[in-house]
């Protein structure tokens, strides 16, 4: 049992956190045209995580994100690693998916896996960096301000590592390709981040009504 209704939000917000974080990094090896410019499939997800980030920040400060963000990359890799060795062993002659079939799915490249970690910690780092920056210098005013400007600069950077390590530095992308595909990734992220931010409100909405009965 948890021992205030404050855990039991902490919970449900990492649980919904950790669950579209590693959503989008398994998916996250699948290209898509965005006006004709390659993008990852991955960035679906992220709207999720962007809105409970956000609410972790606010209710439970620098320290609850950072190790949320933490375990979250450890999952990350531990899913990698039962992937790997799942790609190791023989499909049966009966069953509906081959390996071969197993492996296209799931069988991302070292590169991509690193380089999706790490951009998911540095972006993360950033995030509840600038997130306190703002609070610390407008209190509990403009949570669109701290929300939606902490997003929006964290996954530039993100937007652009993940590519980095994974298409441009292996070749799979030249320059070109990727400057254009950064910019087209984060510039969806930014229009998501912005049409999300009503979400924000509505999720502390609905924390301080749950958190009032408890007398928090």
């Amino acid at each position: 049992m948890f021992q205030s209704k404050k855990d039991t939000v902490y919970v449900v917000l990492a649980g919904i956190f950790i669950t579209n974080a590693v959503v989008a990094e398994m998916i996250g090896g699948k290209l898509i045209d965005v006006f004709g410019i390659p993008m990852s499939i991955g960035i679906l997800p992220w709207p999720i995580v962007f809105v409970t980030t956000d609410l972790i920040n606010e209710y439970f400060g620098e320290k609850g994100v950072k190790r949320l963000s933490m375990i979250t990359a450890s999952l990350i890799t531990y899913a990698f690693f039962v992937l790997y060795f799942a790609i190791q062993i023989p499909a049966a002659g009966i069953s509906s998916v081959s390996s071969e079939q197993f492996q296209a799915v799931f069988g991302q490249s070292l590169w991509i896996i690193a380089g999706s970690i790490i951009a998911f910690l540095v972006s993360q780092l950033i995030d509840v960096t600038i997130f306190h920056f703002v609070k610390n210098r407008t209190g509990n005013k403009l949570i669109w301000l701290r929300s939606t400007g902490s997003t929006v600069i964290s996954q530039l950077f993100d937007s652009f590592i993940v590519l980095g390590i994974a298409f441009w530095a292996t070749g799979i992308m030249t320059t070109e390709q990727y400057i254009k595909s950064g910019l087209t990734g984060y510039f969806v992220k930014l229009i998501i981040a912005i049409i999300m931010t009503p979400m924000i409100y509505l999720g502390h909405y609905a924390i301080e009504k749950y958190l009032e009965k408890d007398g928090k």
